[in-house]
């Protein structure tokens, strides 16, 4: 079978696309473009063209104006949300979820007023929703966690509810650690090590649920040709690793040491709970739900080597 990441030869579609100017967003319009799709880049601003759709992610009510630029789209893909990788002041708790939740919940409604209603909703989670889980072996019918990053993912999945009781197929993205220089948590990983300091995050036991760039773009692609496959969908790359064992591969990869360790204490400091639910936290997620979907990049050495190459 062929990486959907590379090639499509289905039905040409209209997509729009929430947080388009985002690292997966852009690159997502890039790919679905070169492929012959229509892509509607909903933004915050006046819209530049016709190809785009101006939207106010904070209203309280369903923008008629919106709705109809809307009518007929064939999919949804809606990844809007303040960066993660920041300490978690109140106010930047604040921004994480009023940047997800209501906008996510007005896309849905607005989806659901639709006389032709789109067939799929893309809607962004993260892996975050499992919590710090250890060794165990997690997929999308293990238990959820009830800490800061969960519980927003938690709402940011329900708030699709709307358009999902409407009927339209809704599918949740819980992405791990994106792989690409250009945006995430990625980039600062990588600096350390090209400056020599690289090496392992506190005990460096914790397991990383990664993906590259280009994985995260075919699985979309796989998604929407794909209409048996709904509800969470853990977007991770087969073999999930420790940070001990990324430290290792990476610093090979680059050529460049990987024997520092960052204390804990340390991570705490610079960061704050961030550092306990996201950075020292341990999610060992796997996939049930996209069987027949050929990863680019399913090894850890070689995803590095193309994506720091």
């Amino acid at each position: 079978m062929s990486n959907p990441a590379v090639t499509y030869e289905g039905p040409r579609l209209v997509v729009a696309i929430t947080g388009s100017s985002g690292m997966i967003g852009s690159a997502l319009g890039r790919a679905l473009e070169a492929r012959g799709h229509t892509v509607k880049r909903m933004v915050r601003r006046a819209a530049a063209g016709p190809n785009e759709v101006a939207w106010n992610p904070g209203a309280s009510t369903v923008d008629a104006r919106v709705a109809s630029q809307l009518e007929g789209v064939d999919v949804v893909v809606n990844l809007a949300g303040e960066n993660l990788a920041q300490r978690w002041t109140d106010s930047a708790r604040r921004s994480i979820v009023e940047s997800r939740v209501p906008g996510t919940l007005l896309l849905s409604r607005t989806i659901a007023s639709l006389a032709r209603k789109p067939r799929l909703m893309i809607s962004g989670s993260a892996v975050g929703i499992y919590g710090n889980r250890g060794d165990e072996p997690l997929d999308e019918s293990s238990s959820l966690a009830d800490d800061f990053l969960a519980r927003v993912c938690k709402d940011w999945e329900a708030a699709t509810q709307p358009a999902s009781a409407a009927g339209v197929r809704v599918a949740l993205s819980r992405t791990g650690l994106v792989l690409d220089p250009r945006g995430g948590a990625f980039p600062r990983f990588l600096l350390q090590f090209r400056l020599g300091a690289g090496g392992r995050l506190g005990s460096g036991r914790q397991w990383m649920s990664w993906i590259t760039l280009r994985d995260v773009i075919g699985i979309f692609s796989f998604l929407m040709d794909h209409e048996e496959i709904s509800g969470p969908v853990n977007v991770v790359a087969p073999e999930p690793a420790t940070n001990a064992e990324f430290a290792r591969v990476l610093g090979r990869v680059l050529n460049r040491p990987s024997l520092f360790v960052v204390p804990e204490f340390g991570l705490k400091l610079v960061f704050g709970r961030m550092a306990e639910d996201v950075v020292l936290a341990s999610q060992r997620v796997k996939t049930l739900k996209l069987g027949g979907y050929e990863y680019a990049d399913p090894e850890l050495e070689a995803a590095l080597g193309h994506v720091v190459g």
